[in-house]
């Protein structure tokens, strides 16, 4: 129902926000949009790991979804669809965690790892697949789009309306017309 999944968006978000403070507290001393400014090398490392952890806190319950959708045979625009929304957090995590000065072993371990938790996911889902009903898989993807609805707001948006106008807006309505369209 809509109350079971806009909790679940909202916590999601809330996860998201609250992985995020304490990544900003870690790599600058404080948290806040405002400490990112002030150091820039910090700032890239915190948009990196804020990347890693809405591809991790989005794709954890999308995967198992994806598992639980094996028993039935999962569509192809379903694996294609997940795996394009996150490639692009992905590498802008990586540039980011790389251009703060990780070593780039240490970006590709901490992107490899990541992997390694979805494809897990991936599996746990299929093996419960037969305990999962549907309001739980409808409360675990809610809390997904809650993830990465947080995610754009703070990480992606702000640099995309600052860099990348005038187009950013119709980019926007376009994804999510894709994604319209994926859906039905």
């Amino acid at each position: 129902g809509a109350v079971h999944s806009g909790l679940g968006l909202l916590a999601g978000a809330a996860t998201f926000v609250i992985a995020d403070s304490l990544l900003d507290k870690y790599v600058s001393g404080h948290s806040g949009p405002e400490q990112r400014e002030v150091v820039a090398e910090g700032a890239r490392r915190g948009v990196g790991l804020a990347l890693l952890a809405a591809v991790t806190l989005d794709g954890v319950p999308e995967n198992l979804a994806l598992g639980v959708s094996l028993v039935g045979g999962a569509s192809l625009s379903l694996l294609v669809a997940i795996f394009f929304s996150n490639l692009p957090e992905s590498l802008v995590g990586a540039m980011s965690m790389r251009k703060s000065g990780m070593s780039p072993r240490a970006v590709v371990g901490v992107w490899i790892a990541c992997s390694v938790l979805l494809a897990a996911a991936v599996v746990v889902g299929r093996l419960t697949a037969s305990g999962l009903t549907d309001p739980v898989l409808a409360v675990a993807l809610a809390f997904a789009g809650g993830a990465v609805l947080a995610s754009l707001a703070d990480t992606l948006m702000p640099e995309a309306f600052e860099h990348g106008r005038p187009l950013n807006s119709f980019a926007t309505a376009g994804g999510f017309f894709l994604s319209f369209i994926l859906a039905a």
